[in-house]
């Protein structure tokens, strides 16, 4: 609860950050209507563009907890798991006759080391799960930091040619 309420008081202040535009500076040449229309419209476009790229980077953190999460859970169900049928293994030891206890003891630790292995596996895959989240946020940040680049490229652009008509 306390991660969903940062994320969204995070996002209000992007928010107001976006929206506040910074003061014009004074052209060079004299403000034509289309200029200042333009102007505006690049304004506008690029703070659209970096809502929307902060908008991505808590969307993919957000993903990247989530997958973290997931991975403290399975992580703890495999090893309770495991611990389980460990437990079970040494009440069938315990439980043995005094003649069966060398086959029993010997059956116990097979059991346990399958158990172990199992475990182990479920805890490489979640950990690899986690790994793969982090390396679609890093990418995904990245895409729309360009994304947002060229927008602020296409503004400069606009306004370079309202300036000459």
């Amino acid at each position: 609860m306390n991660k969903l309420l940062a994320t969204l008081i995070a996002t209000l202040f992007v928010g107001i950050a976006s929206a506040q535009t910074p003061a014009p500076v004074a052209p060079a040449t004299p403000a034509t209507p289309a200029v200042v229309k333009a102007q505006a419209k690049a304004d506008k476009s690029v703070a659209a563009a970096v809502k929307s790229e902060s908008k991505v980077g808590v969307k993919a953190d957000a993903k990247v907890e989530k997958a973290q999460v997931k991975s403290a859970e399975k992580t703890a169900d495999a090893t309770a798991d495991a611990a389980a049928t460990k437990a079970k293994a040494l009440a069938y030891v315990a439980k043995a006759d005094a003649d069966d206890k060398t086959r029993a003891t010997a059956k116990a630790e097979k059991v346990s080391t399958k158990a172990d292995a199992k475990a182990d596996k479920t805890i490489v895959k979640a950990h690899a799960k986690v790994d793969a989240a982090k390396v679609q946020a890093v990418a995904d940040k990245a895409i729309a930091k360009t994304e947002t680049t060229a927008v602020k490229a296409q503004a400069k652009t606009d306004v370079k040619a309202a300036v000459t008509k």
